[in-house]
Order: C-alpha cells, then sequence, then structure tokens
C-alpha cells in the first residue's frame, strides 16, 4: 500500500515539474537577446517561414525553431525591404516583423553602362561609399559585368552598400534563372551563361533597338560560324573605355582579348549591363546571311550580306552626309 502511495506521489511529482518547466519556457524564450548589431535594413524576397528564417540568419539574426513557429503563427512579411529595430520581447520582434516596412526609392540601372559607372552613380545618388559599394560588387560577380539587369529597382533609402548589392544581384539573379528556366532545356554551365551575356553585352552596346537586337545577333553568330573576326567598336568600349570613341589608333594600340579587330571570337566577359531584351535576342537570332551593319543618322543600322553591299551602304551614308 504504502508502495502504491508512494509510485503515484512520485509521478505526481514529475507531472508538476515537466508543467513547471513548460510553464517557464515562455520566460527563458524571451530571454534570448536578438542581436543588436545585426543589419537593421534589408530585403526579403519570399513570404516563406523558412525562406524568412534564412534570409534573418544570412543578416545576423539567430532564429530558432521557436521563432519559425511563431511566424508561421502570424502574419509573415511580404516581399520587400524591411528595417527592423532589435525589441527586448523577443516574441514580439518576431510577431511583428511584417509591420517594418521601409521608405524605399527607385533607382534605375542603366543598360550597357559598366559596373564601375554603376557604383558611382549609385553611390552618388544613394550617398554611400563608392568603394565599399565596389567591394560588395567584387564579392558577389560571377561575371565581372552583366550580374545585374538593366531595369528600376525600388531600394530602401537608408539600405547600406551591403544590402543595397545584396538586392540587386539576388533580384537580377532571379531574373537570370527564370529566363535560363524558360529557354533552356537543361541547366547550362557558367561558361554557357557568360558567353550568353558577352553577346547579350555587345548587342546592348551597338543598339537600344529592340527590333534590331535580334538581327545585330544574327551577325555576331554568323561571323563567328564563319571563323570571322566580328570587328566591333562594342567590345573596346569596356570597363574604364565604356563611352570612349574607337580610333584607329585605340584599335591599333589595345592587345587585349577584348579588341575584336585583333582577336577572333568572344571577349572574356560581358562589357557591361544588359537588358533582358537583349538576353532574349542573344538567344534568339533571327536567321540572316548578314555580316555587316553599319550605323545611319536616323540611329537604326543598314545591314549587308557581302562586304560589297556593306560599301555601297557606306557610299550612300556619305552621300547624304
Amino acid at each position: 500500500m504504502k508502495y502504491k502511495i508512494s509510485s503515484k506521489y512520485k509521478c505526481f511529482v514529475l507531472l508538476f515539474e515537466v508543467l513547471g518547466i513548460l510553464a517557464l519556457l515562455p520566460f527563458f524564450y524571451q530571454l534570448i537577446p536578438v542581436n543588436d548589431k545585426a543589419q537593421k535594413v534589408f530585403y526579403i524576397n519570399s513570404s516563406n517561414p523558412d525562406d524568412i528564417a534564412k534570409i534573418l540568419c544570412k543578416n545576423g539574426y539567430e532564429v530558432t525553431f521557436v521563432d519559425r513557429w511563431v511566424m508561421q503563427l502570424t502574419q509573415t512579411p511580404r516581399e520587400g525591404w524591411y528595417a527592423l529595430n532589435p525589441h527586448k520581447n523577443r516574441l514580439s520582434f518576431f510577431k511583428t516583423i511584417y509591420k517594418y516596412k521601409a521608405p524605399t526609392m527607385k533607382v534605375k540601372i542603366y543598360a550597357g553602362e559598366s559596373s564601375d559607372e554603376l557604383v558611382k552613380r549609385l553611390a552618388r545618388d544613394m550617398k554611400l561609399d563608392a568603394k565599399k559599394l565596389k567591394n560588395e560588387y567584387l564579392k558577389r560577380t560571377k561575371f565581372t559585368e552583366a550580374d545585374i539587369i538593366a531595369g528600376i529597382y525600388p531600394i530602401a533609402r537608408k539600405a547600406n552598400e551591403r544590402a543595397v548589392m545584396d538586392y540587386l544581384f539576388t533580384v537580377s539573379n532571379d531574373k537570370l534563372q527564370n529566363f535560363i528556366k524558360n529557354n533552356f532545356d537543361k541547366t547550362p554551365s557558367k561558361e554557357d551563361i557568360n558567353r550568353l551575356l558577352t553577346i547579350a553585352s555587345i548587342i546592348q552596346k551597338e543598339t537600344n533597338n529592340v527590333n534590331e537586337m535580334p538581327i545585330i545577333s544574327s551577325v555576331i553568330y554568323n561571323r563567328i560560324d564563319r571563323g570571322m573576326k566580328l570587328q566591333m567598336d562594342a567590345t573596346l568600349n569596356y570597363r574604364d573605355k565604356s563611352h570612349t570613341i574607337v580610333t584607329p589608333q585605340m584599335i591599333k594600340e589595345d592587345n587585349s582579348r577584348y579588341n575584336t579587330y585583333k582577336h577572333k571570337g568572344l571577349p572574356p566577359t560581358p562589357i557591361g549591363t544588359i537588358t533582358l531584351d537583349a538576353l532574349h535576342a542573344a538567344m534568339h537570332p533571327i536567321k540572316s546571311d548578314y555580316l555587316f551593319f553599319m550605323l545611319q543618322r536616323d540611329g537604326t543600322h543598314a545591314f549587308a550580306s557581302t562586304y560589297k553591299e556593306h560599301l555601297e551602304n557606306i557610299k550612300r551614308f556619305k552621300k547624304r552626309s
């Protein structure tokens, strides 16, 4: 009899201890600090709690399984910019993340500009440190140029150099991956993508006319297929020479692989930012036998299949000048 009472007593005590521990869990949970030194302003590109947890961890916030559970039971943030101010109350912090939307400004990434131009202009417009911004670019770039797709982007006004480049690279990579998904039957190699971006960047430098892009693309492929040098001024407008007028002297003195007057094939890397239109043209050139083109007064190009036709186009251009 005594043994039975003792066993029941022990079970009761154990149950009481378990309940006590469970009751204290919220208290101990609240004692886990939220990192005050974590990144305050950053972009969330998903409404999935697991993705949000990864983004928070990436930006310096330790996320526990309880935090994930709290976020799943409350309103999750929508895609966008957030400016988080860590709370002393951990539960409140993870419950209310969705409320801290950051004010944004529209920033334009111009087609055909070099990464140096892009960084300098962004630093000026957003009052950021150009050197830090460039370092953040270099940490993320895979192709030297063309990692960031041209377009208009909303960016948090108080975003720092790291947050800005994180956002631009993330959104641009999402666009690129979506393009790959819609245009490739199997996952292309990095070399394949570099080649495609390089062709797109040459097209972008040669024209902003969307209708002409697939035609110029065909000229590039036709010359490569025939073993001809591209001989395009655009390839010499790379990096610090982005807006330099190409002269015979420049062609003579430049011995880099970007000089397609001297070297066959494509330059080693893209030469500037691109639009999705240029990328589509690089992937889908029209079928043509064009090998030459020249700029006309109205901004369009005259195309030719033979050198003789090309010379005739030049003569017509000179007569009208």
